[in-house]
């Protein structure tokens, strides 16, 4: 039973309480069903065997903070179709630097990558990746650039995840938006195993999603780094696209991807959106907890990525640095509207994830804080998070054999010497924890 919404708008915590979450599509007041109600049938029919709803991580927050209201469907469809529809399509005027290079980063030093944070002469180019190939059929390609309006990306690189269909779409909203998960081969050989692709001669596609294969040798040989071509370069890859939203493959959306573009981006005149961190504020507590839980092997590498930070600039969070609320995102879910200071953003961070690690938590705040021109980022609470997304637990098993060590990122070279016995960033420490005699 589909229940008629008399409000305008409902906030992301309210329309828990509902029955069902079709609440979020009004109707209008009309005895015969309205084109913009919510599609019905399931979206796609998993084997049994494929376990895609297992390990969900239960949420801890009951009520919402700062609720986000979600106007009616049929008013937000039709504004993001104006939009996109009136916007230029003239190229970005920003600029990628094209050269050949055994990274597909290009493997900057320090310095060079800082030399590009000011971007104030819109004639320069900027390093953006795609020094090396990118190892995709010229179909897919061809599609992705078929991509005008609104984009909905993920990954899932040796097998680490299931894939989920997104929950409660407009009946419009297919029409508009392009949903698109990359895998690589080892992650085929899993879904084939599950009897959910079967024959390779024909385009792929599982429920909502369009599946894209990296195939070949791949530009990276740890997948998590590979992961963040898709979530970083989102806007080369789908160079037409006004909109996007990158998800976890361990996130589920629960909200129409449309509802959240128009919420969390245009209303909030943001260039970005992206949830913040759980439990953390400064970059440092971060990278505490990378080394602690070792979420990244090379302890060393850490060390010398916030002692070059550290010498750049970075400084613990403090009210100077609002409208910015904290200096950790949760990055599983990230939302842009396509510009130069998204793109900028994304090129920036991108470099920096290569030079170090693909723990794009440690360089947000240093690229945020430090490019120009500055990008507007909606930081929006934990609870919002949780409310329009259903997060699930990586596999903890390849479906086809244990898992091996991830290998190391090979690190770029740095300005900065650091060993074991000497750490330079204790002023930093000081200063976070309220300790420094300065």
């Amino acid at each position: 039973m589909y229940h008629h919404v008399s409000n305008c708008e409902l906030s992301c915590c309210s329309f828990l309480l509902l029955n069902e979450r079709v609440e979020l599509f009004r109707k209008p007041q009309l005895a015969r069903s309205s084109p913009f109600d919510p599609i019905k049938n399931p979206l796609f029919s998993y084997p049994n065997t494929y376990g895609e709803h297992k390990y969900a991580i239960p949420t801890l927050r009951s009520s919402c903070v700062s609720p986000v209201f979600f106007s009616d469907y049929w008013l937000v469809y039709k504004e993001i179709q104006d939009f996109c529809l009136n916007s230029s399509n003239s190229p970005s005027v920003l600029r990628y630097l094209q050269k050949k290079s055994d990274r597909f980063a290009g493997n900057f030093s320090t310095q060079k990558r800082l030399s590009y944070f000011n971007h104030s002469d819109d004639r320069a180019d900027v390093p953006c990746g795609f020094m090396k190939e990118f190892p995709i059929s010229g179909s897919d390609r061809f599609f992705m650039r078929s991509c005008k309006d609104v984009v909905v990306v993920s990954a899932i690189f040796g097998d680490h995840d299931k894939i989920r269909q997104p929950k409660v779409l407009g009946s419009k909203t297919l029409e508009t938006v392009c949903f698109i998960m990359f895998i690589d081969d080892i992650t085929l050989k899993g879904l084939q195993v599950h009897h959910l692709l079967l024959d390779e001669t024909e385009e792929y596609k599982i429920g909502v999603w369009r599946i894209i294969r990296v195939n070949g040798k791949l530009p990276y040989g740890n997948p998590a780094m590979n992961g963040v071509i898709p979530k970083y370069l989102i806007h080369r890859l789908f160079p037409n696209a006004k909109f996007s939203i990158w998800v976890d493959a361990k996130l589920q959306l629960t909200v129409d991807p449309l509802l959240l573009i128009h919420s969390l981006i245009i209303s909030e005149d943001a260039d970005m959106a992206v949830s913040k961190h759980p439990y953390y504020i400064h970059t440092m507590e971060e990278a505490m907890a990378t080394a602690r839980w070792r979420k990244w092997a090379d302890i060393e590498s850490l060390k010398m990525q916030m002692e070059t930070y550290c010498r750049n600039g970075l400084r613990p969070w403090t009210p100077e640095k609002l409208p910015y609320t904290t200096d950790v995102p949760d990055s599983a879910l990230i939302l842009r509207r396509h510009g130069v200071e998204s793109n900028l953003f994304s090129c920036l961070l991108f470099n920096e994830l290569e030079a170090f690690n693909p723990r794009d938590q440690l360089a947000f705040a240093f690229v945020r804080d430090h490019m120009n021109p500055k990008v507007k980022m909606n930081m929006f609470e934990v609870d919002v998070f949780e409310q329009i997304v259903v997060e699930y637990r990586h596999n903890l098993k390849h479906v086809l054999g244990s898992f091996t060590e991830v290998p190391k990122a090979k690190m770029a070279r740095s300005d900065v010497s650091v060993n074991g016995s000497s750490w330079k960033c204790e002023n930093y420490l000081l200063k976070m924890w309220g300790e420094s005699h300065d």
